[in-house]
């Protein structure tokens, strides 16, 4: 399956086996989705289980935290990433604090939809990476497919959470095509994975960018240098455990992600390894990802993405020590 397809397979097997599931979103039902993620379900499904909603994320957000206290269990797109803020209020007051407020009486079982990151040539508001905010506001929980399989596991398993989860996708690997299996799920949704065993220094990343890590990885091997790429896959709550045994075998590590290196995702595993893991570092922690600065037009992103060649450097660069 390809990662969009494999999405909806679960969102189908999710409405077929829960009648409390919802999904809403600006052009989820008759379109199917700008991505075509939910293609098809509003005429298997009927309006009133897969419903397109007003151009208002706020209300969207607002009306999905109705359902889940009137006992549905909604799943919303946010049709871009950078079209989440309206909706941020609802989502870090509201949505996050649900539980804690009524002294874990009420519990908000919603999926928030978020196809994220660059690549695809699009503008502002269209390729932005914002998982930083949500990783912050505790309450949420915040997970990223990089497969189809994990894709199609992580949201149906993000579906039966009744914590609220951010699910971001990645919408330049949407296409990719991988084998998925439906029987069996690979991992629970918050354990990160090593999908290329390393022995040299430890590439940690997640969503969009494990295909660059992997890439890297295959390019550091033909000069002889063994890479070891760990998917996270959740990011709050965070598998650092995963993290810290792989350091502690390669004493080397470079965080690799689309976000801004500033304040992003890989300023809290650069802090929690150089606390835990100091005495195991030979090198210090590296960070790759975008400039602190608005995603610029397509045909500069691939100098803001971390690509290939700013991985390798950066790998070069902790094996010189």
């Amino acid at each position: 399956m390809t990662l969009a397809g494999a999405l909806n397979a679960s969102l189908r097997r999710a409405l077929e086996d829960d009648p409390k599931v919802r999904i809403s979103g600006e052009d989820v039902g008759r379109l199917g989705g700008v991505f075509r993620v939910t293609d098809g379900l509003q005429k298997d499904f009927g309006e009133t289980r897969v419903s397109d909603s007003p151009l208002a994320e706020s209300g969207i957000v607002g009306t999905a935290i109705g359902l889940a206290l009137r006992g549905y269990r909604p799943v919303v797109e946010i049709q871009f990433d950078g079209f989440v803020f309206p909706a941020f209020n609802q989502i870090v007051t509201q949505l996050a604090k649900m539980h804690a407020r009524s002294l874990g009486t009420v519990r908000l079982p919603v999926v928030v939809r978020i196809p994220y990151g660059g690549g695809i040539g699009a503008i502002e508001h269209h390729s932005e990476s914002p998982e930083a905010y949500f990783m912050h506001t505790a309450g949420l929980k915040v997970v990223s497919p990089a497969t189809a399989e994990d894709g199609y596991w992580m949201l149906r398993q993000a579906i039966q959470s009744d914590d609220p989860v951010i699910f971001f996708e990645p919408k330049r690997r949407y296409w990719d095509k991988a084998p998925v299996d439906t029987s069996v799920a690979p991992a629970p949704l918050h354990k990160a994975r090593v999908v290329r065993p390393g022995t040299d220094a430890t590439l940690v990343t997640y969503g969009p960018t494990v295909r660059v890590g992997l890439e890297a990885a295959a390019a550091a091997a033909e000069d002889g240098t063994s890479l070891e790429v760990v998917d996270l896959r959740s990011l709050s709550p965070l598998d650092f455990a995963a993290v810290r045994a792989s350091v502690e075998k390669t004493g080397r590590l470079v965080v690799v992600h689309e976000a801004p290196v500033f304040v992003g995702p890989g300023a809290e595993i650069a802090a929690r390894v150089q606390e835990q893991c100091f005495y195991h570092l030979e090198a210090p922690v590296l960070r790759v990802g975008g400039f602190h600065a608005p995603y610029p037009p397509s045909r500069l992103e691939d100098d803001y993405l971390p690509g290939l060649d700013r991985v390798l450097d950066s790998v070069d660069q902790v094996l010189a020590y």
